[in-house]
């Protein structure tokens, strides 16, 4: 039987973060992001990486939780919040902004003043993969954090961001067959969230114009009128 650790005056998404940050258990993510940090990208020479695991940022009541794949190297390993300080978080926290749920449409820095509102930002693997491709078992090593942080926050709507956010979001909520993947796809799971899916708004997508900031808009516009439906 699991503890309920808020009647034990234990905070759970402070633990979480805590235990997120201090998790070593895969050597290669964990070789890979202290690597990165100590050798930087020339543009950022002068700043101190974060390199180590990523939690998650936002509202702890939020209603919708966003789920990407993994930290950036260069973004949220640098910067030490997810998608904050990459060209995706910029494109991200515009829709965000605009769909009432930032406060403002930029992401530079830990402390550049960012708040979310009824929004909750993570990603099913905490530490940057090299090539941005985490291993299977890597995924699966990560699943347990992913796991506590949608049990505490309790989500309406669950926006997935890539088939990977998509692949966990599914997995965690047990729906079997899962559908198939689609820009703006909805899945509603029984006694649970409603998915609603996107292409992820990695430069590889917005260079090629397979996601428009329309296309990304009307997906948080519909997380928001699913979020206030119940």
């Amino acid at each position: 039987m699991s503890t309920n650790l808020t009647s034990l005056g234990v905070n759970p998404l402070a633990q979480l973060e805590a235990d997120v940050v201090a998790c070593r258990a895969c050597p290669r993510l964990v070789a890979w992001c202290e690597q990165v940090a100590a050798e930087k990208r020339a543009a950022y020479r002068d700043e101190e990486y974060w390199g180590r695991p990523i939690p998650g940022y936002g509202d702890p009541a939020a209603r919708i939780v966003v789920l990407g794949l993994a930290p950036a190297a260069h973004g949220a390993n640098r910067t030490g919040r997810v998608f904050t300080g990459d060209r995706s978080g910029d494109w991200l926290f515009r829709a965000m902004y605009r769909a009432g749920l930032a406060n403002q449409p930029t992401s530079v820095s830990v402390d550049d003043g960012l708040e979310l509102s009824d929004a909750w930002v993570t990603a099913a693997v905490k530490c940057a993969p090299p090539a941005n491709k985490p291993t299977t078992v890597e995924r699966d090593a990560c699943a347990p954090f992913l796991e506590r942080e949608l049990e505490v926050l309790a989500p309406r709507v669950v926006v997935c961001l890539g088939q990977f956010g998509y692949q966990a979001a599914t997995a965690h909520y047990g729906v079997r067959p899962r559908p198939k993947f689609g820009h703006l796809a909805e899945v509603q799971v029984v006694a649970g969230p409603t998915l609603v899916c996107s292409f992820h708004p990695s430069q590889q997508n917005t260079f090629t114009k397979r996601l428009t900031e329309p296309m990304l808009d009307a997906v948080f516009q519909r997380a928001v009128e699913l979020a206030g439906e119940r």
